[in-house]
Order: structure tokens, then C-alpha cells, then sequence
């Protein structure tokens, strides 16, 4: 009984902890795909002299693990300046995530800072 009640204590410290990791791991997962929709917008603007409007036109895809926990959108504006903007929407159980909608932008700001 006694070995029952310390795998319980053990699991429910650990449990915990295990959830935050998949959580933090998720975003990380969706910030690199961000970053890389920010690079392939810088090269696009170098190639056609404004940014491109969806991942599509990117020539990029999410890929599934990705998708299934974020809804990534990329808006663009003609300025002047031009402008775009990358955010991701986090669904079902990564909703649960402290950093709630992150976001970069064509200067390079992240937001919030504090989860990138």
C-alpha cells in the first residue's frame, strides 16, 4: 500500500509538469514555423516588392502535428509601408497554454515577448 501512495505522489507531481512540457513543445514547434514564414516573406518581397497574403503564396505549408494545435494565418498590407502579419491561434488542448495568440511581425516584434 505504501508503494501505491508514493506512485501516486510521484505521478501527480509529475503529470503536471510532463503537460506544460507538451504545451511549451507545441509552441515551439509553431514559432519555428513562424520564423520561417517571416524569412520566405522577406524573400518574397525581394522577388515581387510586396508580401505575400497566405502560406500558400509563400510557397509553404503547416504541417500536420503543427496545424492540429495552432491556426496559423498570414495577413499583408500594401502600405506604404508594407506591412505583414503572422499569428497563430492556439486550438483545442494547446488553448490551455499560457501564451495565448503569438504573433511576428515584418520588422521582427514578437509578441507577447515573454513567450518567445
Amino acid at each position: 500500500m505504501v508503494v501505491v501512495a508514493v506512485v501516486a505522489i510521484l505521478a501527480s507531481v509529475a503529470f503536471p509538469s510532463y503537460a506544460a512540457f507538451l504545451l511549451r513543445s507545441n509552441r515551439a514547434a509553431a514559432q519555428g514555423i513562424m520564423t520561417e514564414l517571416a524569412t520566405r516573406q522577406h524573400q518574397f518581397f525581394l522577388d515581387t516588392r510586396g508580401y505575400g497574403t497566405s502560406v500558400a503564396a509563400l510557397r509553404s505549408d503547416i504541417p500536420a502535428d503543427v496545424a492540429a494545435k495552432y491556426d496559423i494565418t498570414v495577413t499583408a498590407e500594401t502600405g506604404p509601408p508594407p506591412r505583414f502579419l503572422i499569428s497563430a491561434v492556439p486550438r483545442a488542448a494547446q488553448a490551455a497554454d499560457t501564451c495565448a495568440t503569438l504573433s511576428i511581425d515584418a520588422a521582427g516584434v514578437k509578441s507577447p515577448a515573454t513567450c518567445w
